[in-house]
């Protein structure tokens, strides 16, 4: 397995929006094997493909204490959802910054394994928000996108600037 490079926001391949996933091969396991490598090293909790710029829609999630509960979802899409909840995030692509995001409370999510069997699973609380920010990835959304203009620009010239200095 291999450690895949995470993309920083601003760049602009994060706002690939994802192509559905048509072939369930070796390439598509290799791919979601390395994700998993690459978010547990990070660490993370979920890892969208567009994030280390392929552009499939695939993510990888593991919510457990242990990092033993791997999901792979390919070709996720939320085919319910209620209520609201505000949690605070935070985003591999967007390094050590935090916000707080509104999102729906409960989600059910249709997707395929890494074998193409279709599945659903009915998510609430950090599950349902992770299904949520990672399908944002899919389609070109990254959390900051909820902020204000400011804020986002804050973000958005302190990570560039901390680019420069890690560059120089």
């Amino acid at each position: 397995m291999a450690k895949l490079e995470i993309l920083t926001y601003p760049d602009s391949r994060l706002r690939q929006v994802a192509k559905p996933v048509t072939e369930f091969n070796d390439s598509l396991r290799i791919l979601s094997e390395n994700m998993a490598e690459t978010m547990y090293a990070a660490p993370g909790i979920g890892l969208a493909a567009v994030q280390v710029d392929v552009p499939l829609r695939l993510v990888v999630m593991d919510l457990s204490e242990e990092k033993d509960q791997l999901k792979v979802l390919v070709n996720p899409e939320i085919i319910h959802q209620e209520g609201t909840v505000c949690m605070q995030e935070g985003c591999l692509s967007v390094p050590e910054i935090y916000a707080d995001v509104e999102r729906a409370e409960k989600v059910t999510l249709r997707a395929q394994d890494i074998n193409g069997k279709a599945f659903e699973i009915e998510a609430d609380e950090l599950l349902a928000v992770c299904i949520q920010h990672e399908i944002d990835h899919l389609n070109g959304k990254v959390f900051v996108d909820y902020l204000s203009r400011m804020k986002r620009d804050r973000i958005r010239k302190k990570l560039l600037k901390e680019t420069r200095l890690a560059v120089a």
